[in-house]
This record gives C-alpha cells, sequence and structure tokens, in this order.
C-alpha cells in the first residue's frame, strides 16, 4: 500500500529553453546507443537520454542518484555499503554484489564496461548525458546486459578557456565542492580538469543500550552512521593530430572513507532463538527480539566498529580515426577497485552477528568497432576483449565468538567477442536492423574457509582445483523500424540477451563449488511508438515488451554453521511482461513538464527448490508493479538580474518484494516479511541563475531531498533459521536540504 502521501517542487537551472530548439519547439537529442550519433526519436529501441542540464539541477553525479531518469529503473543501495548498487530494468535484477556474481545491467563510462556492481557507485562530476537502455543489449553491448544498460557521457575537453564551481552546505552539517575547469588548447592537445569532495555526518547517531540487564550489550567505538565523506575526480586530455585523428584519455579516481549505512533490527521470528523463550532469548545471551523496530530512529545501539571504505580508479583511452565513409574507433579501458568493509550485520549493540571484508579487483578491456553507411546500408562491427580477476577475504563473527569463520576467495574471468550490427533502408520509410554477436567465456574459482574456534577446514579449494568453466552465447538483434510521419515511428524488435554463468564463491560445499551455475538467458520481444505532436511541443514514447527468461539466476542468503553465504541457483523459468510511457511536455517556452509510467507482470514458469517446481509460490525479487516519475520545470521570472527557476519532481514505486521467497506456507524467510509498502519521494529546488558578474554569471540554489521526510523502508534482509529469523531494514534518507552556490566563467 502506499506510505505516506507526498508531493514535492524542485527547482533548477535547467530550464525549458535548455530543451527548446530554435523554433520554440523541443530540442532533439542525440545519442550513441547504437555506437553511432542518432536522433533519440530514431533510435528503434526504448532509451531515455538525461541531458547535462537535467543532470546539473538534480545534482546527480553517480549511479544510486539515478533512480528516478526511466521508466522501470530500480536502483537501490546495497545493504551496509555505500558503494555498491543494486539496479534493476523491466524486472530483472543482481540482488547480492559479491564479486564472484555478475549485474543484469551492464554500465559504461566513456564506452569502458564498470565490471561489478561492487564499486559501480563512484563520483563524475562532469557528466554531458546519460543514456539509459532498457532491454536486452546483447548484439552491441555484450554478455551482463540481460536487462538493459546505462551508458555514462562525460563532457570533453573543448579547448577553450572556461568552467564552474560549486560550493554546498545543508543539514547533517553537508559540504560539497565541486568544480570543473576547461584549459585553452595547446598546440594539438586539450584538457578539462573536474572534481568533488563531499562530507556530511550521519544520519544515525549510537547511544548505549538503553534496555538494562542485557549483559551482552556492547556500545562502538563509531558515534554516526550512514555518513558521507568521498573524494573524487578526472584528468581528461584530447590530442587532434589532424581533423581525421582524435585521442581522449581520462583518468578518474573516486575516494570514500565512511561509516557503513546502518541497517535496523526489524522482526525475529517468535519462535526463533532469539525470541523471549528461545535459546538465547535471555537478559544474559542475545536478546534481539528487544532491539526490534519497524519505524525508522534516529538513534541506535550497535557494539562493533564499522567502515565502509572504496577506491575506485581507472583510465581510459579512445582513438577515433574518420576514414571518409567510415570511422574507426579503438576503446581501452583498464579499471580497479579496494574495498575495506566492517558491519555490525544485526544492527543490535549484541555481539550476533559482524562482518569484516576486504576486496580487490581490476579489469582490462579492448574494443574495436568499425562503423559507417554505404548507399542505404549503415553499419557497425566490432571485436572485443575483457579480462578481470579478483580476490576477497572475509571474517565472520557470530554469537559472541561462538562461530568465528575466515574464508577468502578469488577468481578470473576471459572473455571475447565478435559483432555485427547492419541497418538497411528498404525504402525511406521502412528500415530493417539486424544484428549478431558471439561470446565466449572461461572463469575459474578458488575458495578456502576455516572455522577459527574449532580449527576444522570447513573448504579448502586451491588455485587449479576446480576445472575452469567455459561459456558460449550468441546474441542476436532484428528490428523493424517504419517512419509513419515525419514526427512519428513505430517499430518491433526481437533480442537475446544473457548474464554470465559462474561460480558460488561464497559456497563451503565443495560439491556446490565444482558445478558452476548457467548463464541466464532472455528472448525479449518489444513494440514501441515515438511521436511528437502539437508543433513539437509534446513528445510521446510508448514500448510494451514480453520476456522470456530461462535458467533465472536468483540469490538466496542462507546462515549456515552460523555463517552466511549468498549462493546462486538457476531457479527455472519466467514470463515478465509490461509497458512504458513516457511524455515530455512543452507548453510554452517557461514550463517544460516531464512525466513516465510503467507496469510490469511478472510470473514464474518454473522454480525449482529442492526439486519441487515452486511457481505459484515464490514472489518476485525487486519487482513493482508500477513506477512513475513526474517533474515540473517553470522558470517564473527573469530579467537584467537573471531568472528564477523551481521545479516539482515525485518519484512514486508501488509495493514490491526484496527476495524471491514463499509466499504461503513457509515459517522462516517468508515473502510477507520482506515486502516493501508503495512509496513516494518528492525533491525540491529553487535556483535563481544566470546573476550577471561581468562576463561571468553565478547562481544560487535552496534545495531539499525527500521533502516530506519519507520513512519508508527500500530494502530488507532475512537471515532465516539460522539467525532466528532475524530481519534487518534499510532506510530512504531523510529529508535533506541545504544551499548551492555557483559561478560559471
Amino acid at each position: 500500500m502506499l506510505g505516506a502521501s507526498v508531493m514535492a517542487f524542485t527547482a533548477s537551472a535547467a530550464t525549458a529553453q535548455d530543451m527548446a530548439d530554435a523554433n520554440g519547439g523541443l530540442a532533439d537529442i542525440v545519442v550513441t546507443a547504437q555506437k553511432r550519433a542518432q536522433s533519440l526519436q530514431d533510435v528503434p529501441i526504448a532509451i531515455t537520454a538525461v541531458s547535462e542540464a537535467f543532470l546539473d539541477s538534480r545534482d546527480i553525479s553517480s549511479i544510486n542518484q539515478m533512480e528516478s531518469i526511466a521508466p522501470n529503473l530500480r536502483i537501490t543501495r546495497s545493504p551496509g555499503n555505500g558503494t555498491t548498487s543494486s539496479i534493476a530494468i523491466r524486472g530483472s535484477s543482481t540482488t547480492n554484489a559479491v564479486l564472484t556474481n555478475d549485474p543484469t545491467v551492464g554500465i559504461y563510462l566513456d564506452g569502458i564496461y564498470i565490471g561489478k556492481s561492487q564499486g559501480s557507485v563512484f563520483d563524475v562530476a562532469d557528466l554531458e548525458r546519460i543514456e539509459v537502455l532498457r532491454g536486452p543489449q546483447g548484439t552491441l553491448y555484450g554478455r551482463n546486459t540481460l536487462s538493459g544498460a546505462l551508458s555514462l557521457v562525460t563532457r570533453k575537453p573543448s579547448g577553450e578557456l572556461g568552467g564552474k564551481i560549486e560550493a554546498s552546505y545543508g543539514n547533517y552539517d553537508y559540504k560539497r565542492l565541486r568544480a570543473s575547469i576547461d584549459l585553452p588548447a595547446l598546440g594539438i592537445f586539450s584538457a578539462k580538469l573536474s572534481g568533488q569532495m563531499q562530507k556530511r555526518d550521519g544520519f544515525y547517531t549510537a547511544v548505549p543500550n538503553p534496555i538494562p540487564g542485557v549483559t551482552n550489550a556492547g556500545v562502538s567505538e563509531d558515534r554516526s552512521f550512514d555518513n558521507l565523506n568521498t573524494k573524487g575526480g578526472m584528468i581528461q586530455v584530447r590530442a587532434e593530430p589532424n581533423n581525421d585523428l582524435t585521442f581522449d584519455y581520462s583518468f578518474d579516481i573516486s575516494v570514500s572513507d565512511q561509516n557503513m549505512t546502518y541497517t535496523q533490527p526489524y522482526a525475529v521470528n517468535p519462535n526463533g532463538i532469539f525470541a523471549p523463550g528461545g535459546v538465547f532469548g535471555g537478559l544474559n545471551s542475545f536478546p534481539a527480539h528487544l532491539y526490534v523496530n519497524k519505524t525508522r530512529h534516529r538513534q541506535v545501539h550497535i557494539d562493533a566498529p564499522t567502515r565502509d571504505y572504496a577506491k575506485i580508479w581507472g583510465h581510459g583511452l579512445t582513438v577515433s580515426y574518420d576514414l571518409g565513409e567510415a570511422t574507426l574507433k579503438s576503446i581501452t579501458g583498464y579499471r580497479k577497485l579496494h574495498f575495506q568493509g566492517n558491519q555490525d550485520t544485526d544492527g543490535t549493540p549484541l555481539p550476533i552477528f559482524t562482518a569484516e571484508r576486504e576486496s580487490w579487483y581490476s579489469a582490462f578491456s579492448e574494443e574495436l568497432q568499425l562503423t559507417g553507411s554505404t548507399g542505404p546500408v549503415n553499419y557497425t562491427l566490432g571485436l572485443y576483449y575483457f579480462k578481470d580477476k579478483g580476490r576477497s577475504e572475509d571474517t565472520q563473527l557470530a554469537l559472541g565468538g561462538l562461530s568465528r569463520v575466515a574464508a577468502r576467495y578469488g577468481f578470473t574471468g576471459e572473455s571475447y567477442a565478435a559483432f555485427g550490427q547492419l541497418d538497411y533502408d528498404v525504402t525511406d520509410r521502412l528500415t530493417l536492423t539486424g544484428g549478431l554477436r558471439y561470446t565466449h567465456e572461461t572463469k575459474t574459482i578458488e575458495r578456502s574457509a576455516t572455522n577459527l574456534v574449532s580449527g576444522a577446514t570447513l573448504i579448502d579449494a586451491p588455485k587449479g582445483l576446480v576445472p575452469e568453466a567455459k561459456f558460449n552465447a550468441v546474441s542476436p538483434t532484428a528490428i523493424a523500424s517504419y517512419k509513419a510521419g515525419d514526427e512519428t515511428n513505430i517499430y518491433a524488435k526481437f533480442a537475446k540477451g544473457f548474464k554470465s554463468g559462474g561460480f558460488n564463491g561464497e559456497t563451503n560445499s565443495i560439491v556446490e563449488l565444482l558445478e558452476p551455475y548457467r548463464p541466464e538467458k532472455v528472448d525479449a520481444f518489444e513494440v514501441g511508438l515515438k511521436t511528437r505532436l502539437l508543433d513539437n511541443r509534446l513528445q510521446l514514447n510508448v514500448a510494451g515488451f514480453w520476456n522470456e527468461v530461462k535458467d533465472m539466476q536468483l540469490a538466496v542468503l542462507r546462515v549456515v554453521g552460523n555463517s552466511a553465504i549468498g549462493q546462486v541457483r538457476n531457479a527455472g523459468k519466467a514470463r515478465i511482461r509490461g509497458f512504458e510511457i513516457e511524455a515530455t511536455a512543452q507548453p510554452s517556452d517557461d514550463i517544460l513538464i516531464q512525466a513516465s509510467l510503467s507496469y510490469t507482470d511478472p510470473k514464474y514458469k518454473e522454480f525449482i527448490d529442492n526439486g519441487v517446481n515452486q511457481a505459484d509460490n515464490r514472489s518476485f525479487n525487486r519487482v513493482p508493479n508500477y513506477t512513475a516519475f513526474s517533474s515540473v520545470d517553470w522558470t517564473a521570472a527573469r530579467g537584467d538580474w537573471g531568472k528564477l527557476n523551481l521545479i516539482a519532481d515525485v518519484n512514486f514505486v508501488s509495493d514490491y518484494h526484496t527476495a524471491a521467497f514463499a509466499l504461503r506456507g513457509a515459517t522462516y524467510q517468508r515473502a510477507q516479511d520482506t515486502k516493501v509498502d508503495g512509496h513516494a519521494i518528492v525533491n525540491a529546488r529553487i535556483i535563481v541563475s544566470e546573476i550577471p558578474m561581468g562576463a561571468s554569471e553565478a547562481e544560487i540554489s535552496l534545495w531539499s531531498r525527500n521533502l516530506f521526510n519519507s520513512k519508508a523502508v527500500d530494502n530488507f534482509i532475512d537471515f532465516g533459521a539460522g539467525l532466528g529469523g532475524l530481519i534487518t531494514a534499510s532506510y530512504v534518507p531523510p529529508r535533506t536540504y541545504g544551499v548551492t552556490l555557483g559561478f560559471k566563467f
């Protein structure tokens, strides 16, 4: 059911004029979703493109701020980890973000693939646009774009002196400094520097245990949780030896060093080990039931130190050579991640469950593209290579030291692909598209785990013991698009997508480790309409989709021997269908209205659990039936002093389950226990911009996020019978507000 009713107003310097063309209608948006520049309205796929003006107006600079920008896009924070995202598009998502698991949504930064969900939240201070491609993108983007792709495109050096600097201050002692500087060209070289620093106190404050008589209660040495402390920057250099050849090099780095995002104890099973009368329910043991609360609290009680540290950095080099009728491009990327995390996972002052983890990851990629046209044919041809490796070491402490497990895993992956896609203009109105990609990949795994209390070896699988896994996939695409009028396009599309298979790197069972799970595959059907109406004052895009999913990968959390283990299972088959509507209207030069509505209807056709088909008794993971977004951007006044902008944003999501649990009949891990209620979030901004300061401009903005302070849950973790039915909850961030001063030159 819908949580607190919310409506909101936001404002920004991204005005209706920024979206207007020379004739006063909506401006055309150019995207590179199909590896070449095209008008958004001419691309025959479901895609949302967000401009630099929109991003600046909402202060969007990282993945976790992008949820409302496209229909059927869901982005939630990973519990306890502020640099890991869980992204879902059209009902497909990855929930367990350990490094051995692959995402269902591909993330690209200037064409370079970001290989894992862990480390996918990083700051980019100067984005030019974001493209959200919905549906499988296997032909042009390859593996792990099963449900779609996010493409982040940065603004390139201009060769002219200019820039902007912003300073912000808000509640919770929030401070941010963001800057971007374009340097004047020096011969064939031009360069741009950009970066930002953010710092904020936590939303939660630790206080001593408030319940007398609980002998095992402790106090954390940390006093603030869900705080913010990040720094990020990018150096970009462009070299243009001649009109046909361009080199673009970039180095980006993002560092966060903060405490964990707090997870609150939400429930325990009334018959579990922590409940009154349970094995550990007494005051001199672990009475978790005393700390359970279903309302978000700002003062919390935990006993363990926490840390959420991540350093993410990467190099990129794109070389583009204009051959006349074709363009040859090389995109080379290298990225690294170092993560350290300490979590008080149970969220109580009791030593029930804590975890420490340190991870390292690196990836190298190379893509060669040849794009061009000859007569009625446009083509894209390419070769792709990707190689990554990583390792993780963690320690889990349970029940005050009754169990202490130290474990590690290491892995490698290597992927080769060849792809091609052709567009053939049969007539001036009809275009047929065909594409094919072949992918071959190999993966390896090593795993060890020891019970430090008993000294017992739980698993010991050194490098080379487990045979490498090999996967092959063919990903075709077929599209027919028809231009029904000068401003109306209709299309029908079929595409196959796949998500990599792999190993359960967290398992303590050698039998399970030796049996890799299979790739998840989807046959996707889509029809769409893209049109502009009312003298280009209204843009309306509609898409309907029907996905047939096979070998669906589902992550299940199990507590085995007081050790929490994430396991991936090929549960079976599913049908996911729905529709999406996007509209942009400009009723006057001063008003811009944007809205979207999406509906998703998922159904399991097969769900094998312990040899039994439970297709009619399992919930879908993170799939709300409805999502909606609306925004009103109004230039309320203008004059020689500048202009005043107001924007209203409302983002709504209907209720959804957070794991694939039983709908009925279960004692533990019941779907209804981890169901998130529908809720709406509102952001607000008022900006006075274009304030003249000689040859430069200044602006000032007042802003608020979650204006009406919704206290909705956005994620649950159910630890199951092994931890007494303990359920923890993560809540949407509380209301924040502040002021930003900016200067452009």
